[in-house]
């Protein structure tokens, strides 16, 4: 391995020049290409490295007799939640993550969502603010296609992706679950509102098929009905970027030489900077929000 095959700050660098250490060794030991000065040391005394499969860091300093401080109980992590930190844990460490916010107005959403109610019902189906979100999504996706790919493992190639597939993020008893909405895109609301509730519902017994999980081009997490005003969802890899979306409160805004009270949903897009800038970030959020603040855009999209 190479003086090029892995990044340390000068700091860095220094500290393990006068520890005698080859940062290149300790790249190629520890399977890792981002060095801290933990991973020096973490040469020095032989202890297992700090490599890429591992959580966060040195799990010894985990290591604690709980019990020593007060009564405890222990349950095993399910098998769901262990791959899901697993992932999550692998995305926050190597993938460089910002967090873009923004926010939509939704009067004009919420009006025609609930004009369709009586007709919703007739369906047997609730039409929730999440179908607008998922189909806003897919349009945007193609406005902006720089978001609908992936990079390879390797970082050298961009995968560009010509179709349009959205994840789900399901609170589930067993945790974690993301079933795929496919062809987004090619869907409308009723359509999308049905795989909405069948999904969440298969999710929450465990009956998903393994075929719908997996290749989605972006996913939504969505809080908006527990509650939260923002948060910093992680990029679920080897999507390139992820949007969080939590409760719609009413707030003042200056409109028409006067302050309106007027109904907005909180945006949160996290992307992974290896791909995309600030400047599309705040392009692409800024395009999904036209898009909910008047849904006829969505034929025009």
């Amino acid at each position: 391995m190479s003086d090029k095959d892995f990044i340390a700050s000068p700091a860095v660098v220094a500290y393990a020049g006068r520890k005698g250490v080859d940062l290149s060794d300790v790249a190629r030991k520890s399977g890792r290409t981002n060095l801290a000065r933990e991973d020096v040391d973490q040469h020095l005394d032989g202890s297992a490295p700090i490599g890429p499969n591992v959580g966060g860091g040195d799990q010894r300093y985990w290591d604690v007799d709980h019990a020593a401080f007060g009564p405890v109980t222990e349950e095993p992590v399910t098998r769901i939640a262990s791959l899901a930190a697993d992932n999550l844990s692998a995305a926050n460490r190597m993938i460089p993550q910002v967090t873009h916010h923004d926010r939509a107005d939704m009067r004009a959403l919420e009006a025609f969502r609930k004009s369709l109610k009586a007709e919703a019902s007739v369906k047997g189906l609730k039409l929730t603010a999440l179908a607008f979100h998922i189909k806003a999504l897919s349009l945007t996706l193609q406005a902006f296609p720089l978001f609908n790919s992936s990079l390879s493992a390797d970082g050298t190639t961009l995968i560009r992706k010509q179709y349009c597939h959205i994840g789900v993020a399901v609170d589930t008893p067993h945790g974690l679950m993301v079933p795929v909405i496919r062809d987004a895109d090619r869907k409308g609301l009723w359509q999308i509102s049905a795989e909405i509730a069948d999904l969440a519902k298969r999710a929450g017994e465990r009956k998903l098929r393994p075929d719908e999980m997996g290749g989605a081009s972006m996913s939504v997490s969505n809080l908006g009905g527990i509650g939260g005003t923002a948060f910093t969802p992680l990029v679920n890899p080897p999507e390139v970027a992820i949007l969080g979306i939590t409760r719609a409160e009413t707030v003042p805004v200056w409109e028409n030489e006067a302050w309106q009270p007027v109904l907005m949903a909180p945006l949160d897009l996290s992307y992974d900077h290896r791909v995309i800038n600030g400047a599309d970030a705040a392009r692409f959020l800024s395009h999904y929000a036209r898009l909910l603040a008047d849904p006829r855009r969505m034929l025009f999209a």
